[in-house]
Parts: C-alpha cells; structure tokens; sequence
C-alpha cells in the first residue's frame, strides 16, 4: 500500500483518465478518506514542457483551494510527489451526473433545474476566488447520496479563462442534457418542463453577453435566480406581467401555480369565484333582507282589523 506525500494511503482507484487517476486515500493524519487526484502528463508532450504543465495545474490547484461553496467540491491539500502534483479533495459518495442520465434518463425538469442552480452557485464563487471552471459537463457534477450536487474540475486552467458568459452557456449545455425529454412527451404533472425550456433557451443565447442589448442581458444572478425559481415551483420574474404564481409572461405562456404543476384552471384560492358588491355593500342576486316582508304583512292585518271594528260598530 502506497503512502504519498508521507500522509495519503493509496487505497484503491475510482476513475482514471487520459489525464490522471482518483484515488479513493486514506489521509492518516487524521484517519478521514478522501479522494486523490495523481496528475499525469498527456502523450506527446515535450519532457522540457512537463514541468511547467505540472507547475500550472498545482498553482489552479491551490486556487481551487479558496472556492467556498457548498456545491464545490473542497480541495483540501496538495502534495507533490516525483515532481508531480497530488491533489486531495473530500470524498462525495454518490453518481456522477453523467452517470444518472445514462442509467435513469433525463431527470424531472424541477430537480434539473436545482442541479443547475447549484452547478453556477458554484460557478460563481469559483469565478469569484480566481478560480474559474473550463467548462463543467455532466461527468463533472457529483449527486451524492445525501441529495448534495458537488461541481469538481476546478483549477485545470487558471489562465484560460473562458468568461463569466462560458459559465452560462455551460449551464444551458448542461441543463439541455439532463432535461433533454420535450415537454409534448411529459404527462401534465412535468409541465415545468416547458418553463425551464425557456431559461435553457435564455442560456443558450448567442447575444448573451451583448452589451448593445442591456433588454436581453442575463446575469449568472439573475440565472440562478429564474432556476431557482422553478426548482421550488414558482413563476418567473422574466417577461412576467405581475411576479405572482400562475401570471403568464407576455410571450404567452402559461406558468404553472404551485401545487398544481400543470397549471390547470379552477384550482387554489386564487380562482375562487368573485363576490360583486352593490350599493349598501350587500352581494348582487343575494335575497332581500326579511324586514321588506314584513312590513306589507303589517298592513294587511291592521286592514282586516279596522274593518272587523268598523261592521260591528254599524251592527250595534
């Protein structure tokens, strides 16, 4: 059994690629597992360039160190071992969402979009440390067992930043391939389909970071905020008239209440039938009030009464 950096006990592998191997470890300073990443040069490199690739995925490495989110995956050490790089990251047991998609399918447009709110929370904060991903795919996202969505990946690039937009429209390649199903072949229930369509389509943009076009600016922000939105079944602020459950945006398109996903008519408070008032306050078509009976009564009795007086005093 392989000890690295005198402190990383090698247990056994969890993936391996073209660039490098995880290790499931065991950290014996203080007896927790985590996993480590044993980077390798690619093939075809030139022995001279090898340092300096090694020199840069350590300094990205350590930048990854100060992400703090809790939808990225924590760096928590780095070692160097034969010139090489070791980077030791918390252990998240669980699939990858690469994984999921190609066992279970596409995942429910609601739960898509809580994994791709917490995918640019983490975008977010990485950017934010100078730490920015390259670009996340589904084989990067980690669903963990306890429901927890971990981003990892970070680091591999420091100085190839893409831009804050290439964080948006990896979202949207990402969202579009873990919701892939269209919203004609979902039952009525997974009508949110339909709405997490439409902030795909906004990720995907080709003029999303125009700024000539301020009215169709969107913001990491502001996306995560509209994603966030749908994962807990509220109405879109975008092209929205009114900011409550069931408006419709100007485009058309219905939005779904909450608790009633398909947006059906005639469900919930909101669709109770409305009272019209009339003069005095009293409900149009209700019954009139008893005492307008009672006074015509009155009158007749008091009638028969004066004329019952009036024949016996005429008798007598």
């Amino acid at each position: 059994m392989t000890v690295i950096a005198g402190r990383y006990r090698l247990l056994d592998v969890l993936a391996e690629g073209a660039t490098g191997t995880v290790w499931r470890a065991l950290d014996e300073t203080n007896h927790h597992e985590v996993a480590l990443k044993e980077f390798r040069a690619p093939a075809g490199i030139p022995a001279d360039e090898v340092p300096l690739l090694y020199a840069r995925r350590e300094r990205g490495a350590r930048a990854a160190a100060r992400i703090s989110h809790p939808s990225a995956v924590r760096v928590l050490g780095v070692a160097t071992e034969d010139g090489r790089p070791w980077v030791a990251t918390e252990l998240i047991r669980g699939l990858s969402l690469a994984e999921t998609l190609e066992a279970a399918g596409p995942l429910p447009p609601r739960e898509a979009a809580r994994v791709g709110a917490e995918v640019l929370g983490a975008l977010r904060a990485a950017r934010e440390a100078g730490a920015p991903h390259r670009g996340v795919e589904p084989r990067h996202v980690l669903l963990a067992n306890d429901g927890r969505v971990a981003v990892t990946g970070f680091g591999t690039a420091p100085e190839d930043d893409p831009g804050p937009e290439a964080d948006l429209r990896s979202v949207g390649a990402l969202l579009d391939a873990a919701a892939s199903a269209p919203p004609a072949s979902l039952p009525p229930s997974d009508a949110w389909a339909g709405v997490l369509r439409a902030v795909v389509e906004d990720l995907l943009r080709e003029d999303l970071g125009d700024t000539d076009r301020p009215d169709r600016a969107l913001t990491a922000d502001g996306a995560e905020r509209e994603l966030r939105r749908v994962a807990t079944g509220g109405a879109r602020t975008t092209g929205v008239t009114q900011g409550e459950p069931g408006t419709a945006p100007r485009g058309g398109t219905s939005v779904p209440r909450e608790g009633d996903p398909a947006g059906r008519k005639g469900s919930g408070v909101g669709n109770a039938m409305p009272v019209a008032r009339g003069s005095g306050g009293r409900p149009s078509g209700s019954r009139p009030p008893r005492r307008t009976l009672v006074l015509p009564a009155g009158l007749i009795g008091a009638l028969l009464i004066a004329g019952a007086l009036t024949y016996h005093l005429v008798r007598g």
